[in-house]
This record gives structure tokens, sequence and C-alpha cells, in this order.
């Protein structure tokens, strides 16, 4: 059974940063491109990030040029690396493969406000 357990999250102030890891398990990790994704209360969820199965930037969406999206395969682990935060920001944020599969993790929460 395929696991994602993200955590990280938390409240910070605009112009603020966290760092965000999602362990998986259940699957060969390694061979998949994964991706991060958002979901903001009263709308539908998004992908924020994606990585490549080796590690290879892909295209970054919905909050281009402060999010980094990086994974450490030894770990089955992929991280999402957030700065510049603004309150839209403001979501609960999970992983799974890219494209999503329809199992997904708990999210961990950011809240970002002054």
């Amino acid at each position: 059974q395929v696991q994602f357990v993200e955590s990280g999250g938390g409240s910070v102030q605009p112009g603020g940063s966290l760092r965000l890891s999602c362990v998986v398990s259940g699957m060969t990790f390694s061979i998949y491109a994964m991706g991060w994704y958002r979901q903001a209360p009263g709308k539908q969820r998004e992908l924020v990030a994606t990585v490549g199965a080796s590690g290879a930037a892909l295209p970054v969406f919905s909050m281009r040029g402060r999010v980094t999206a990086s994974r450490d395969n030894a770990k089955n682990t992929i991280y999402l690396q957030m700065n510049n935060l603004k309150p839209e920001d403001t979501a609960v944020y999970y992983c799974n493969k890219h494209p999503s599969t329809d199992i997904w993790g708990q999210g961990t929460p950011v809240t970002v406000s002054s």
C-alpha cells in the first residue's frame, strides 16, 4: 500500500521560508516523478512543483520562482523549499506521484499570516 507522509508545515509571516518533507513508502520510489500539490480553503487541489525520477527539476507551477522541489532517493523522501511566502500560499500541502494517484496523505498545513 502506497503511503505519503508529509511534514514541515507551520505558521510563518509573509516573506518567510519553510522546507517541507514527504516520506514515501509502498512503491519503488526512485523510478517515479513526484509532485507537490496544495489545496487552499474552498479551492481545488493544484500542482505546485515537480521533480523527475533522477532529481532533475521539472516545471514549477503556481509558485514560480519561489519554490524548489528536490528528492533523496536513498531516503524515499522529497522536499519542497519555499521562499518569500505570501498569504495566498496558505494551504494544506501534499506530495504524490506526478501525475498524481488517488491515494493521498494527510498533508501538512502551511499558514502565512502577519
